[in-house]
C-alpha cells in the first residue's frame, strides 16, 4: 500500500496563521489583521454571551435564593457543573445538543434559522454556559443579602410581588447584577476548551483571542503574536474587573444615600 503523502488527516483542515502574516509581524508589536479580528470577535462573543445569559441568570438566582422546593440542591449542582467539569466535556455536550443534527440545534435551525455549530453564535453560547455559574452566584449572593423586612414593609402598604421586586429588590441587587455580568464577560474572553470543541477554530468566524493564541503557539515564528494577544487579554480582563468594582461601589453608595 502506497504511503499517504501530506500532513496527517487531523491537521489538514486546521486553519493557521499564514507564514507571510507571521513573518511580517515577527520582531515587532504591530498587530496583524488576523489578530485584530480575533480581538474584535472575542469582544463581540463575550458581549452577547453576557447579555444573552443575563435574563436566565437572574431567574435562576431568584429561584435558588428564594425558592423552597425538592431538588433545589440538584439544580444548584447542575448550574455550577461548568465550573468543575472539563471545558471539553461541556463543549462536547453542546455539540451533541446544539449541533446541526442535535435535537435543539435542528429545532433552532429549522424554526428560527439560528445555527450554532461552527458559527460565532455557537461560540457565544459556549461562553454563556461557561460564565453562567459566575453570573448566577453573584446575583444570588446579592439577593440573599437583601433585608427581607424592606420587602415586607412594601407589601404591607399594598404593593404586589412584582411591584416589590421591581421597585425594592431589583435596585438593591444592581451591584450584584453588575458584578455578575462583568465576571461572565471576563470569563467569556478567556474561554477556550468548550469553544474550540463546539465550534472549532475558524478564522473570522470562531477564532477568539484564546484560540488565536493557541494557533500562534503552534505556528513557527508566532511567539510575538501570541505575546501581543496575551497582553491584550490581560489588559481587557483587568479593565473589566476594575470597572465592575468601581461601578458596584458607586451604585452601592447611591443606594445607601451617600
Amino acid at each position: 500500500m502506497a504511503a499517504r503523502s501530506g500532513p496527517p488527516l487531523c491537521l489538514r483542515d486546521v486553519p493557521v496563521f499564514t507564514d507571510r502574516a507571521v513573518s511580517k509581524q515577527s520582531g515587532n508589536m504591530d498587530f496583524s489583521a488576523d489578530e485584530i479580528g480575533a480581538v474584535r470577535l472575542s469582544l463581540r462573543v463575550a458581549f452577547w454571551a453576557m447579555l444573552g445569559s443575563l435574563p436566565f441568570g437572574l431567574v435562576t438566582a431568584l429561584v435558588l435564593a428564594r425558592g423552597r422546593f425538592w431538588g433545589k440542591i440538584l439544580l444548584d449542582g447542575v448550574v455550577h457543573l461548568p465550573l468543575v467539569m472539563p471545558p471539553v466535556v461541556t463543549g462536547y455536550l453542546l455539540l451533541l445538543l446544539f449541533g446541526r443534527h442535535g435535537p435543539l440545534g435542528r429545532f433552532f435551525a429549522e424554526s428560527l434559522g439560528i445555527v450554532f455549530a461552527f458559527r460565532w453564535t455557537g461560540a457565544a453560547l459556549a461562553c454563556a454556559v461557561m460564565g453562567f455559574p459566575l453570573l448566577v452566584r453573584a446575583i444570588r449572593l446579592s439577593l440573599e443579602a437583601v433585608d427581607r423586612r424592606l420587602e415586607e414593609a412594601a407589601g404591607t402598604l399594598g404593593a404586589g410581588r412584582t411591584f416589590v421586586f421591581l421597585l425594592v429588590t431589583l435596585p438593591l441587587i444592581v451591584p450584584g447584577i453588575v458584578a455578575g455580568m462583568v465576571l461572565s464577560f471576563a470569563r467569556s474572553l478567556g474561554e477556550f476548551g468548550a469553544t474550540i470543541t463546539f465550534v472549532s477554530n475558524i478564522p473570522g468566524e470562531t477564532r477568539t483571542i484564546a484560540s488565536a493564541i493557541y494557533t500562534l503557539t503552534q505556528t513557527p515564528g508566532g511567539d510575538i503574536g501570541a505575546l501581543r494577544l496575551t497582553l491584550v487579554s490581560i489588559a481587557l480582563s483587568l479593565v473589566a474587573l476594575l470597572a465592575a468594582d468601581l461601578l458596584a461601589q458607586r451604585l452601592g453608595r447611591r443606594l445607601l444615600g451617600d
